[in-house]
């Protein structure tokens, strides 16, 4: 069996997580128990965000695709709780601990053989992380892995490099969260450059748009303060190949083209929308005099999101413009997927009993 050094560097970026860097993931069971690993396994994704709590319970068989068979999430939007020091307030750190401690009975009940922990740019940037890394791992009765921005823009890119596929060539990739925005870029399995910015919905609606509704003075200040977070990023990414594929992934860019896109000629449902640029930017003028309530029953906006759409439709339509991008394709995959796919390839699969 591979010692605990070499399964860290085979699970996820071949490159140690931020914080708890000596902690590594879930090792697969030794040989003697790994046999029930031979036809399948019952995996969990937690997935800490800034946003939600979500956990993803999928089953996992060599030579298929993982399939989902639970879904579970609370909404906590941990930027309200954000003391000016940069903490985590009390009130915060105890809904978090409750959302964690549901989602570990969600999945002892559903028999889940591995469950993988982690946390982005809420707990990842908070002045109090430590304490509440170990808080939440008293909760879980296990270790959390916190994602560095980079990591989270990696394990989102191959996500969506496996959805699309190799034929979709050079994907330049856009994921925004709560806490942070990530780029990625690259024509093979891992994106060959990648980038997290402090952009996130949550962050940027709490920053620049209190009131309800923001109106257009706020999304003018947010624009000019998109662009100049961005400017050194896109010189970057502007020296990549042109991509073939543009994709967008989390549930904002997914709610946004339901509102302001359609979806892909031959497909119908969700699972294959376009989001164009000029539409989503027609639209923000209209959502920033919105009140909350009310941008709830459009299209697409759900209640969980409907207090930080406007910060996120104009983040990534900035993104979009700087990096000249007319429209982008949506991908139901995303980082959990992402995390759940890195493990996978960590599993040394035994053989089915006779």
């Amino acid at each position: 069996m591979a010692s605990l050094s070499e399964v860290r560097n085979q699970y996820l970026l071949h490159r140690p997580w931020r914080h708890r860097q000596s902690t590594s993931p879930p090792l697969p069971k030794e040989p003697a128990q790994r046999s029930r690993y031979a036809l399948g396994v019952r995996l969990g994704v937690l997935d800490i965000g800034s946003n939600t709590i979500h956990l993803l319970v999928a089953d996992a068989h060599p030579g298929g695709r993982p399939i989902a068979t639970t879904s579970e999430r609370t909404v906590l939007r941990l930027m309200r709780y954000l003391e000016p020091d940069g903490s985590i307030a009390e009130e915060g750190v105890r809904l978090i601990e409750e959302a964690v401690t549901a989602a570990r009975r969600v999945a002892d009940k559903e028999s889940v053989d591995e469950l993988l922990a982690t946390a982005t740019s809420a707990v990842r940037e908070a002045a109090n992380g430590a304490e509440v890394i170990e808080r939440i791992e008293a909760a879980l009765g296990q270790r959390l892995q916190v994602l560095g921005g980079e990591d989270e823009a990696r394990l989102t890119f191959l996500a969506a490099r496996r959805w699309f596929g190799w034929s979709a060539g050079q994907i330049l990739l856009f994921d925004i969260g709560g806490g942070s925005l990530e780029i990625a870029s690259g024509a093979e399995e891992m994106p060959e450059v990648a980038a997290s910015v402090p952009l996130g919905a949550g962050r940027m609606t709490v920053g620049f748009m209190p009131n309800d509704p923001p109106g257009e003075d706020a999304v003018a200040a947010l624009k000019a303060h998109a662009k100049a977070t961005l400017a050194p990023v896109v010189e970057r990414f502007a020296k990549e190949a042109k991509p073939d594929h543009v994709v967008g992934s989390s549930k904002a860019i997914r709610s946004l083209a339901k509102l302001a896109g359609y979806p892909m000629a031959g497909w119908s449902g969700a699972d294959r929308m376009i989001l164009p640029r000029a539409q989503l930017g027609a639209w923000i003028p209209r959502l920033a005099r919105l009140p909350a309530s009310s941008r709830q029953e459009l299209p697409g906006i759900t209640v969980d999101r409907t207090l930080q759409i406007v910060a996120g439709a104009v983040v990534i339509h900035t993104a979009m413009g700087m990096l000249d991008i007319d429209e982008l394709e949506v991908s139901p995959w995303a980082l959990r997927e992402g995390v759940l796919l890195r493990y996978i390839e960590s599993l040394e699969w035994g053989s089915a009993a006779v």
